[in-house]
């Protein structure tokens, strides 16, 4: 994506979560006089500041969210790293980031002051969403909002585990809502949710919610500066929670996903350094075989959008619906070009 990157808020490796080093910020400046007692300094004065009304109630507001949803937000731990999961049901299922899970098990999972060893129910990379299931903790699950029900400016409170520190809260907005976000890695999301709420490492798979405490989405990434290659401060970017239990709910009863929602070509493909996406393979009777397309054509262009990479290519589907009819642009291997519709079908579940 030009002028931007994003990457996964990956899950945060143990030996670092054990030497996180929390620095003493000194606030200076303050226009008080001070009387010094010994070691002891006081401060003097009687202009006590006076919140408004409106101010004490959005704290009171926001204190509740936190005390109501954090004993539903868990931490996920696996030899390659750390994350964070919301508890979806009575049953003792947690849904999570896919990259948290990445790598196998075993897991574990520490809710309050205990740590269970979990099991992975199954996952589903191209919408980067996974379950794990704890037996007999007696967990309680978190309230999901509607998230097509959300507005810009709504207010967003994170909950999660960065960089290994537990329950930690931060706040912001909906700041926008985004179609065809790639991860990066040949995955791209659909839809997601833009926030001001600062999200870091150890945040994936942790909640994003509302002022009324349900979950609106769960951070997966967050910006960088490209110049700078360091996290772009307020851009972080949550899955909708409408998609969050679509995936979820397939994954808890059938262990994969039935009916992803999601475009298919029915094609194997590769780079090919910027100049398009190679297609190394062709499912017999898929949408690409029906249109004529073959093995060695290159995918230059979908509904006149370029794709010269996979992740380009991905963007672009992942906005695309099953069913729907596009025109795809195809470079031959004898150097002709030419336009072919075919109709997308569904991306199978895993």
């Amino acid at each position: 994506m030009r002028g931007r990157h994003l990457r996964w808020l990956a899950p945060l490796a143990g030996a670092l979560a054990a030497g996180v080093i929390v620095a003493a910020v000194s606030l200076g400046g303050s226009s008080k006089p001070a009387a010094t007692r010994g070691a002891t300094t006081v401060v003097t004065g009687t202009d006590a500041v006076r919140p408004s009304s409106a101010a004490l109630a959005f704290q009171q507001s926001v204190t509740a969210v936190v005390k109501e949803l954090s004993p539903s937000v868990v931490q996920i731990q696996n030899p390659q790293g750390l994350g964070s999961g919301i508890v979806f049901d009575a049953k003792g299922d947690i849904v999570t980031n896919n990259h948290v899970v990445t790598g196998g098990g075993p897991y574990k999972v520490t809710a309050g002051r205990h740590t269970y060893a979990a099991q992975l129910v199954g996952s589903f990379a191209p919408d980067d969403l996974a379950v794990v299931h704890v037996s007999g903790a007696g967990l309680r699950p978190a309230s999901f909002a509607n998230s097509h029900a959300l507005q810009v400016g709504d207010i967003a409170i994170a909950i999660g585990n960065p960089l290994g520190l537990r329950s930690s809260v931060t706040e912001g907005i909906v700041s926008a809502f985004r179609q065809g976000v790639s991860e990066g890695n040949d995955v791209a999301l659909p839809s997601m949710i833009q926030t001001s709420a600062p999200i870091n490492p150890g945040n994936s798979g942790g909640a994003l919610a509302d002022i009324e405490g349900r979950v609106i989405g769960i951070p997966t990434l967050a910006a960088t500066d490209p110049e700078l290659g360091s996290a772009a401060p307020g851009i972080g970017f949550a899955i909708p929670s409408d998609l969050v239990k679509q995936i979820a709910t397939q994954i808890i009863e059938h262990g994969h996903v039935v009916n992803s929602h999601r475009a298919y070509l029915g094609v194997q493909i590769g780079e090919t350094n910027g100049a398009g996406v190679y297609i190394g393979s062709v499912a017999a009777g898929g949408p690409a075989a029906k249109a004529g397309v073959e093995p060695g054509d290159v995918i230059t262009a979908v509904n006149g959008k370029a794709t010269p990479t996979i992740d380009d290519l991905t963007s672009v589907l992942s906005e695309l619906k099953p069913g729907t009819t596009v025109r795809v642009r195809l470079l031959t291997q004898s150097g002709a070009r030419r336009t072919v519709r075919l109709t997308l079908g569904t991306y199978p579940g895993s």
